[in-house]
């Protein structure tokens, strides 16, 4: 796979390409990655990136211009291109393994008040990390980066990646490590009796508790077994600090 990232300020991923995981994934040819800078597309010795908005307004907008002219250097046949933006479809784990399949990726970063609406002809996706504005689309392109670099063959073990919060529908089930004994904070006898499918249930029990406490709103758009729906009710009897 080959992921591009376009934006005005490159160097803000310098630390993001030393990561060991993306270094991993390059070294054993999963992934081909580049940082475009799209300063280097813009007209004129003054290579003028933004301008005052049409009708009036506060800040700067990203000429359309530079933009379309770096996504036509970069693009290819295969290529889907999203765009960083609050005006963009929530980014879900689903999403990400869509991604993960892709040959060519390219991340385009908005910044200041936003891109010329213009240049969203050219893109196939707009991608919002949630309901929060960022300066920029560096940070929110480097968690699609890493969200999608780490589902790629060979980049991490699958199954350390299958049981994680939002694979299923649900939030992660607790981890615990040594000491088992912590000053008398205790891990789960459950998980130190060595009988397997008792921890699994646990574990699937503490994933609904999890997710019904923190995200019930995944809950809403989950289709649920009749054990996980029993176990749900039952958690849901339960008094505060009460657990069976």
């Amino acid at each position: 796979m080959k992921i591009t990232i376009l934006t005005l300020f490159p160097e803000s991923f310098d630390g993001f390409l030393q990561g060991p995981v993306l270094r991993r994934a390059v070294r054993n040819g999963a992934l081909a990655i580049e940082v475009v800078d799209i300063r280097n597309y813009a007209d004129g010795s003054f290579r003028k990136l933004d301008d005052n908005t049409f009708g009036g307004g506060v800040g700067q907008v990203m000429r359309a211009k530079p933009v379309l002219s770096a996504l036509a250097a970069v693009r290819q046949k295969d290529s889907v291109v999203c765009a960083m933006t609050p005006v963009g479809v929530p980014y879900t784990q689903k999403m990400a393994r869509e991604l993960s399949d892709l040959s060519h990726l390219i991340l385009l970063c908005g910044h200041y008040e936003g891109i010329d609406e213009r240049v969203y002809k050219a893109v196939d996706r707009r991608i919002c990390l949630g309901d929060f504005v960022l300066t920029g689309g560096e940070i929110a392109a480097c968690a699609v980066a890493d969200s999608v670099i780490r589902l790629l063959p060979g980049v991490l073990k699958e199954a350390a990646t299958r049981g994680e919060s939002f694979e299923n529908g649900l939030l992660e089930y607790p981890q615990y490590t040594q000491p088992a004994d912590l000053d008398g904070d205790l891990v789960p006898p459950v998980l130190l009796s060595g009988d397997h499918e008792k921890i699994r249930k646990w574990r699937l029990e503490e994933s609904l508790r999890a997710t019904l406490r923190y995200r019930p709103d995944l809950l809403r758009d989950r289709p649920c077994t009749p054990k996980e729906q029993a176990i749900l009710e039952r958690i849901r009897k339960e008094k505060p600090g009460e657990r069976q």
